[in-house]
């Protein structure tokens, strides 16, 4: 099995219940996995690995809620499915508070649960990409000496050369080397690129 294709966890402390749901993930091709337990999930978990954690809240020694608390303090992130019996919403509800992307009661319809899970691993895509990409431009920004990193915030708060140099103490010729440096450091295309990559990063 690829490990850094994109993967469903189950874990759920029923055998049943993680036996029906492999069998049922696996008929649309997605690479499942299942664990009796939190713990047994936490011990096999690779860091990094893309997926999402198909979860029933009610498990004995650790239950979901615990293992989300968990996989926060661990900076695991996964989307997060909570499957909860009859009796339990108010539980799940307080599982998305804590982070969870859905909650599905049991009995649950296969459509329904195959369609959320498609749907969690999907935006679980989506934001391993921002969050590599948010890292790459932290990198970059590392890469900067101080005075191109003066210069970065002078300008992307919207500084014209000549107000940067003014602020900074240098001339402007001295100020278009900084830039032109810092935009070739930071692989941007344009001041709207440069702006646009601060921002997300800021933003996170």
């Amino acid at each position: 099995m690829n490990a850094s294709e994109p993967t469903v966890f189950v874990v759920d402390d029923d055998h049943a219940v993680r036996r029906f749901l492999c069998g049922l993930i696996t008929s649309i091709d997605v690479p499942v996995e299942a664990y009796a337990s939190a713990q047994d999930f936490l011990d096999s978990y690779e860091p990094g690995r893309a997926g999402c954690l198909l979860l029933d809240i009610r498990m004995p020694e650790m239950s979901g809620l615990e293992l989300q608390q968990e996989l926060d303090r661990r900076a695991i992130d996964l989307p997060v499915i909570i499957l909860t019996g009859h009796g339990n919403v108010q539980v799940a509800v307080n599982a998305m508070k804590a982070g969870a992307v859905d909650f599905i009661e049991k009995p649950f319809n296969n459509e329904l649960l195959l369609d959320r899970v498609q749907r969690a691993l999907s935006e679980g895509v989506k934001a391993r990409e921002a969050r590599l990409g948010q890292e790459a431009i932290k990198d970059r920004m590392a890469r900067l000496t101080p005075r191109e990193r003066q210069v970065l915030e002078q300008v992307i708060a919207g500084d014209t050369n000549k107000g940067v140099a003014r602020q900074l103490g240098i001339s402007e010729k001295t100020v278009e080397l900084h830039r032109s440096r810092v935009m070739e450091k930071m692989q941007a295309g344009s001041l709207a690129a440069l702006v646009k990559m601060i921002s997300a990063v800021q933003a996170s």
